[in-house]
């Protein structure tokens, strides 16, 4: 990992061995982030090869949390092209297990979110947009074939997904800066097993958006 990268596939060895000591950072230390000397320490690279990759620590995050984000798109393409028929239950375990249940995946994908507003360059998230829009767009028409739905119907119903995954992670998270003050009896209603409501909730989004559908067949 020490020698110059002169490929691209090797840039690309490269960029991604960086990002996995960012992870490996993140998770051991979720609360703050890491320095690009730390991050290079750990990639066993000098600090200005970092650099030449990632201009920024929140940039490095915001590349992680695409990584993230591709991977479980794959899982989940890689569902769709198979024969259904589908139903909420074959496509849930594929959210549980590659966002839900990832490590770090939610707590990254808020701080992102912050980051975007205020410390990622605007050309580069708007980048970052792009890409997942495009990525959006051709998983929601997979799920129009699949679930008969009309046309647009896929990518808001992986918008609300989304948008309910990580909102209800947001409001049912344990923040470690409130501490024993989130056991006042005023918000014991927020004390919740998040991946039982979080399931409930997306089966009542996924049910919902499908029973039109299904109305208008029949007719």
């Amino acid at each position: 990992m020490k020698q110059r990268a002169i490929g691209t596939e090797d840039k690309e060895v490269r960029r991604q061995a960086i990002l996995d000591a960012v992870e490996k950072l993140f998770l051991k230390h979720p609360g703050r982030m890491a320095s690009v000397s730390e991050v290079a320490q750990a990639a066993g690279l000098a600090k200005g090869t970092v650099y030449l990759y990632f201009p920024s620590k929140e940039e490095m995050l915001l590349a992680l949390h695409e990584r993230h984000v591709a991977h479980f798109f794959r899982q989940l393409m890689g569902k769709l092209a198979e024969k259904g028929p589908f139903d909420f239950d074959d496509i849930f375990p594929v959210t549980r297990d590659h966002l839900i249940r990832l490590p770090g995946y939610l707590e990254l994908t808020s701080r992102c979110f912050g980051l975007m507003d205020r410390e990622i360059p605007a050309d580069t998230a708007l980048a970052f947009k792009a890409r997942i829009a495009q990525t959006l767009q051709a998983a929601g028409v997979h799920l129009e074939r699949h679930f008969d739905m009309a046309s647009g119907g896929g990518v808001t119903l992986l918008l609300d997904s989304y948008g309910l995954i990580v909102g209800l992670w947001q409001l049912l998270h344990p923040n470690e800066r409130f501490g024993k003050a989130m056991r006042r009896p005023e918000l014991r209603i927020l004390d919740r097993n998040y991946e039982k409501e979080i399931e409930h909730g997306l089966r009542a989004l996924w049910l919902g958006s499908m029973a039109p559908a299904k109305k208008g067949k029949k007719r």
